[in-house]
């Protein structure tokens, strides 16, 4: 079996193509990420997508199938228990979760860890509830500033977030606040998966800026992953976007920070000019956090087309040998009630130009085909109590 020397992997966060059969136990029932954007959206242009076989997968409304895809591609359904992004990555590369991140978003964060914070951080914390970042620095934002005071919030997702302007409370101090929550919410009972940084600019209300200097700061993965499969076998590991904080930096060896997905996008094209053997691991966010959470449709239908734009530059730079991989973590139908992820399959498109046909391959029963694939493609063994089963050899069958 050949060998690929390059495997881009790139994960368009939140991209669902349709519930999965225990969706109902997520009150995600009928959730279609991709499926319910295509209803909404007139004259979608995203032909690399179409070529590669988006509309193959499943029916989509306005976008025929393509007659010849180039790509290989199924679906994917979530072995884990959960429906957010670390599940959601630790998966693709081997882990299996069984117990979901613990989530605030109905009661806030307990007293008693907000009163440790503040004693620790030396600030009154304000906020505290889930909110929509936007809405909370309009709301707070100017409190913050005039008084010392820390907004901390959460959102549908097992997360802490700490604001800071960077004028007046400084990125360093900012920082060294969401290190002390970091610490703090190991605690079991107030264990969250991540704390993030959110820094901003402005001054007062409808001012307020978020700025590309946020910073997550992840608990560290369970057990190995095929990442630290590779690393260890020598391999590259290239990260670009928050997927080097997804996994706090295990089994990273060099790491790329994006300013926004088509900056992720352009980092990846420029990789695909340099040589390196090993994975390059992409996490595109902004489908996620700017225009899913915010039930969004039209700017998660335009968001795709400036992916599908930068695919057709990154597609001719990619060699033989080169093996691109296109899949998502979670769902996140923007026409959906409320503002959490969804409980959905998620794509498997793969393509390379040594490919001579494309074709629809199985549908799988976890994520973990990913990590799989990627680890008997470079020859390295799955980390003992991984799950996933290689799809390598349906790749390359002719």
């Amino acid at each position: 079996m050949k060998r690929y020397q390059r495997i881009f992997t790139i994960v368009l966060d939140s991209l669902g193509i349709g519930s999965m059969e225990d969706a109902a136990d997520y009150e995600d029932a009928g959730a279609d990420t991709l499926g319910h954007i295509a209803e909404h959206t007139e004259h979608w242009n995203i032909p690399n997508l179409k070529k590669l076989g988006i509309a193959n997968i499943r029916p989509l409304q306005g976008i025929e199938p393509e007659e010849q895809p180039i790509g290989k591609y199924t679906k994917l359904k979530e072995s884990s228990t959960g429906k957010d992004t670390m599940t959601g990555h630790w998966e693709m590369m081997g882990l299996h979760i069984t117990k979901p991140f613990q989530t605030f978003t109905e009661t806030g964060f307990p007293k008693e860890l907000m009163d440790e914070l503040s004693k620790r951080t030396g600030r009154v914390i304000i906020g505290n509830k889930s909110a929509s970042g936007t809405a909370i620095l309009d709301e707070l934002g100017e409190e913050e500033i005039e008084k010392g005071h820390l907004i901390v919030y959460t959102s549908a997702d097992s997360v802490m977030q700490i604001c800071g302007n960077e004028e007046t409370m400084g990125l360093d101090n900012l920082y060294h606040y969401c290190e002390i929550a970091r610490q703090i919410t190991l605690k079991d009972e107030w264990k969250v998966g991540r704390v993030i940084a959110r820094p901003y600019t402005g001054r007062k209300k409808g001012e307020f800026v978020r700025t590309s200097n946020r910073h997550d700061y992840a608990l560290k993965p369970y057990g190995a992953t095929v990442l630290n499969a590779l690393k260890n076998a020598g391999y590259d590991v290239i990260s670009v976007g928050k997927i080097k904080d997804i996994f706090d930096g295990e089994g990273i060896t060099k790491a790329y920070k994006s300013k926004s997905s088509v900056h992720g996008m352009e980092q990846t094209i420029q990789l695909a000019g340099q040589d390196f053997h090993g994975l390059c691991f992409v996490n595109l966010v902004d489908f996620d956090a700017l225009w899913g959470h915010r039930r969004n449709v039209k700017g998660y239908a335009t968001e795709l087309e400036k992916f599908d734009c930068k695919l057709g530059e990154l597609m001719p730079l990619l060699r033989d040998d080169d093996l691109l991989i296109l899949t998502a973590d979670h769902g996140n139908d923007p026409t959906y009630r409320g503002t959490d992820h969804t409980r959905e399959k998620v794509p498997f498109i793969a393509w390379s130009p040594s490919m001579k046909q494309g074709e629809e391959l199985p549908e799988q029963d976890c994520f973990a085909v990913v990590g799989a694939t990627i680890a008997e493609n470079f020859q390295v063994n799955m980390p003992e109590g991984c799950i996933g089963t290689s799809m390598l050899e349906q790749l390359q069958k002719e």
